[in-house]
């Protein structure tokens, strides 16, 4: 069993920046791939970054030089710094093992471009 904190979401205006934490306990975290998702109102939950337990990433074309997924194996956590941030981008994001599993859904924390 896995259980999920995200955290770091607000509002921020087009252009800027926000820096998303996943803490993750309960399993031994470094050895699964994770991944980032988000969820607009309306649309499905898609994955945007996914990073293995090497550290090797993928990013959706939608996010891809823009967002960086990275992660701290001694601190369970996985992070997301998302730069040059568009409205497109407001949704609740979510943190999930790459293949999720759909015991392991957090709250999520709510991310809102506008000015």
């Amino acid at each position: 069993q896995m259980h999920i904190v995200e955290s770091g979401g607000g509002l921020v205006q087009p252009g800027g920046s926000l820096r998303l934490s996943c803490a993750a306990s309960g399993r031994i975290f470094s050895l699964y791939a994770m991944g980032w998702y988000r969820q607009a109102p309306g649309k499905q939950r898609e994955l945007v970054a996914s990073i293995t337990s090497t550290g090797s990433t993928n990013y959706a074309d939608s996010v891809k030089g823009r967002f960086t997924i990275s992660r701290d194996n001694a601190k369970n956590t996985v992070y997301l710094q998302m730069n040059s941030m568009k409205p497109e981008d407001t949704a609740v994001y979510y943190c999930n093992l790459k293949v999720p599993n759909p015991n392991y859904w957090g709250q999520g924390t709510q991310v809102t471009v506008s000015s």
